[in-house]
């Protein structure tokens, strides 16, 4: 990463010193949770703050903002105003090849994501959460954990509050920060203490040249900068994460987590199905007894539960929390049973192995709600699952065609449906008392939802509608 250099010496890119004793220009590109939070952080710390974004800013950012006095633009980017900056923050939403950014880059001007920056005014200790799927609701799990221990923790990073918000309000002892692999890009010096990859598959390959390997590399980037006294936590049942975390050098303590072999450390279940934690002090702890069900969720907590341990939180407390979990909305979320109909909510699943996770736990006849924004999916890995629990596909999307290219003539009926409320409808015709009506696109929503919690809560309307 190219770098200002100012006459004194000082590095920005990895120099916590310069941030916090000289005064800055800094801009923040992206009006969102993240650039927000950001700006209020610099402001904070007494930098000159200037907030920029090509969009709308919502209008509670606008109050966010206009509160703590900082400049701000909407629906453009001043270029020559944001290229004078010392440093500059960027969203995780800004690709790479943004012409704003390779300006910055051209300029040697030092880049970083929020995320970076609030590490480096982070007083906590980090659990850090990443990977295709499972991250949301083992950062949940993690947090429910350590809340329940009476620890004084935040959640933030991809869900929740921006990471850089939680660190300017100064008074947590642990964060447990869901991070995407667009977070990950823009990383220097970002250190969790754990840090936790769920799992690696096909996803976001748009932002990727469609490439798997660039993919991987932004993942595997939270364990980078661990030393021997951090711990790193994967799943060694996931064929790509163990593919690729092969070709790194890990300084942080291993611990490998896994539903077909025992582990020497980390979890694994046992014949019996018992959840084993083992950690270098050999303690092991039987759960048997678990909220979230699933072979997906199995991982999740089995990952929650070894970064409990090593934060020392008793094992009762873990064995309770993960008893007593509410399961995440838009995640297998239940909705309502009409006339022996069950529909549930699964918006969440925005990639092809989440709704294989999906598909894999219906045990009923299932009318599949699917599709929206393709991000370079490979639908043939879902045509088992589709051949033995879906009776029917309603394509939700404004081009559905890969889902016919790969469906048609596989399943009875494969239709379109103009929005949620025909699809809905559809699904509610075509069912039959004993079925289920699952909405998992295995796309990104932006076609026709604002995101995909707009999505899941649109499904749950109009069922709730019919």
């Amino acid at each position: 990463m190219d770098c200002r250099h100012f006459p004194s010496g000082i590095n920005l890119c990895n120099s916590k010193t310069a941030l916090m004793s000289t005064i800055l220009k800094i801009a923040v590109l992206g009006g969102g949770e993240s650039g927000v939070g950001a700006a209020l952080l610099a402001k904070k710390l007494g930098h000159q703050v200037f907030l920029s974004d090509a969009g709308i800013i919502k209008d509670k950012y606008h109050r966010q903002l206009s509160n703590a006095s900082i400049e701000f633009e909407e629906s453009q980017h001043s270029e020559e105003r944001i290229l004078a900056c010392d440093l500059i923050i960027k969203s995780p939403g800004i690709p790479e090849k943004a012409p704003l950014i390779q300006a910055i880059r051209a300029a040697g001007i030092s880049l970083i994501s929020e995320v970076e920056y609030a590490y480096r005014f982070c007083k906590g200790k980090i659990i850090a959460i990443t990977g295709t799927n499972g991250k949301t609701t083992t950062t949940k799990l993690c947090y429910h954990l350590l809340k329940n221990a009476g620890l004084k923790v935040a959640m933030v990073g991809n869900i929740g509050e921006s990471f850089a918000a939680a660190v300017a309000e100064n008074g947590y002892h642990y964060y447990v920060v869901e991070i995407s692999s667009f977070q990950l890009d823009d990383i220097v010096d970002f250190k969790p203490f754990i840090s936790i990859i769920t799992n690696i598959t096909e996803d976001h390959l748009d932002r990727y040249q469609y490439n798997i390997d660039l993919y991987a590399a932004a993942k595997l980037r939270i364990f980078e900068n661990q030393d021997e006294n951090d711990h790193f936590i994967y799943n060694a049942d996931d064929p790509l994460s163990q593919k690729y975390i092969k070709t790194k050098e890990i300084k942080a303590q291993q611990y490998q987590l896994s539903l077909e072999k025992p582990v020497e450390q980390g979890a694994f279940l046992d014949d019996n199905n018992i959840f084993k934690i083992i950690l270098n002090r050999k303690e092991d702890m039987d759960i048997n007894e678990l909220a979230l069900q699933g072979k997906h969720n199995s991982y999740n907590s089995l990952a929650s539960g070894v970064a409990g341990r090593l934060l020392n939180i008793r094992k009762e407390t873990i064995r309770e929390s993960m008893a007593n979990f509410e399961s995440i909305e838009h995640r297998l979320e239940p909705v309502l049973q009409i006339y022996g109909i069950n529909f549930i909510n699964d918006s969440k699943a925005t990639n092809v192995n989440s709704t294989w996770y999906a598909l894999e736990s219906m045990k009923e006849p299932t009318i599949w709600i699917a599709g929206g924004v393709d991000k370079g999916n490979d639908y043939s890995q879902l045509l088992p699952l589709v051949k033995q629990h879906v009776k029917a596909i309603i394509c939700l999307g404004t081009d559905n065609s890969k889902l016919h290219a790969e469906f048609d003539g596989e399943v009875e009926m494969v239709i379109d449906a103009a929005d949620m409320d025909e699809a809905v409808r559809m699904a509610y015709k075509i069912g039959a008392k004993g079925d289920n009506v699952l909405l998992s696109p295995a796309c990104a929503s932006f076609d026709l939802f604002e995101n995909y919690e707009d999505r899941g809560r649109q499904f749950k309307d109009a069922v709730r509608n019919l």
